[in-house]
């Protein structure tokens, strides 16, 4: 791919250099607990990662025989907070649906949050349709190459510029996320340290990214990372940036997702406003707010919940005046 002058300074400014300058800035003053970094730990740790991916690496994963941006770039956004297993099947069926940026971008939202449905964390179904109207509208419909440029597209932050730099175009840039973070943990750092900062772990994923080729050294490295994950009770706890994820059952986003499944089969809100009495009028407001859905909805809902009352009372109402059977009548006089 032919890169513009701006292409080639970015190349540079954020290349192995830089990635090794920034790691050159963090104070070589070992901590209690770090394993101090040696070349032989180093070539070592190499090896173990490779030869890990080499016999067990999920090879099979459909966003790793491609380095189209925009599949890379779709496969990003939903591995953020999202299981691989829940993944596969969907970006299958989202690339069957929207094959190109041009036909995401011209789909309704609606259409998008249909075919995004089962993911979760909807507001990035949002992010990824305003992103294809974004590159279309300012990049010809192709996902940008420079880094400045892709995370002012909407919901691409600084990691997922990076990884799709580093899947879409095999660019150098750092990957810095919990599966890297509990193979670095796990092999320079001893078991009792704990909240290791990225910062600190900078140095040595620079180190070990050099001379490496960065498309498949970190989908070896993020392999090898989920193993230990499995074996050693995830490493990455003893990340100063580690989080638990939110307990989903009641969650806001639980409602939110049955909201948006009414929605979308345009059926009436009221069952889950039965559901969830205490969060639905909430994770209703959210959904407006975010751009998921519109207030027309909310008038349509409340115009259904309005005709579905009225139809109770014209029930009591009618079934009040009518007249008691013969037995009922006996019984009544009886008491």
């Amino acid at each position: 791919m032919r890169r513009t002058a701006a292409g080639r300074a970015e190349h540079k400014l954020r290349g192995s250099r830089t990635i090794r300058a920034a790691a050159d800035k963090v104070p070589h003053v070992q901590t209690v607990g770090e394993v101090p970094l040696r070349p032989a730990a180093m070539r070592s740790f190499r090896s173990t990662v490779w030869e890990y991916w080499k016999k067990h690496g999920r090879h099979d994963l459909a966003w790793r025989k491609t380095n189209n941006p925009y599949r890379i770039m779709i496969s990003e956004v939903m591995l953020q907070q999202t299981q691989v297993p829940r993944v596969k099947e969907k970006y299958k069926e989202f690339l069957k649906a929207f094959p190109n940026v041009r036909a995401l971008a011209k789909a309704p939202l609606s259409k998008v949050l249909q075919v995004w449905s089962g993911l979760g964390y909807n507001r990035r179904a949002k992010f990824l349709h305003d992103a294809a109207k974004e590159i279309v509208r300012k990049h010809r419909g192709r996902v940008p190459l420079l880094y400045s440029e892709l995370v002012e597209l909407p919901g691409i932050g600084d990691y997922t510029a990076s990884a799709i730099r580093v899947f879409a175009f095999n660019e150098p840039d750092v990957l810095i996320e919990t599966n890297v973070r509990a193979a670095f943990i796990h092999h320079f750092y001893t078991q009792n340290r704990h909240k290791v900062s990225d910062r600190e772990l900078l140095r040595y994923i620079a180190v070990a990214a050099e001379d490496q080729d960065p498309r498949k050294w970190h989908s070896a490295l993020m392999d090898y990372g989920v193993h230990l994950k499995k074996l050693h009770k995830n490493p990455a706890r003893k990340s100063a940036h580690y989080v638990r994820q939110s307990k989903f059952e009641g969650s806001l986003r639980q409602v939110r997702g049955a909201i948006l499944r009414a929605h979308a089969k345009q059926t009436s809100m009221n069952a889950v406003r039965n559901e969830f009495p205490d969060r639905f009028d909430e994770a209703f407001r959210s959904l407006v707010r975010d751009g998921l859905i519109t207030k027309s909805a909310l008038l349509h809902d409340a115009q259904e919940l309005s005709r579905d009352r009225g139809s109770q009372m014209l029930f009591v109402s009618r079934n009040s005046r009518r007249p008691l059977p013969q037995r009922s009548r006996r019984l009544s006089k009886a008491t």
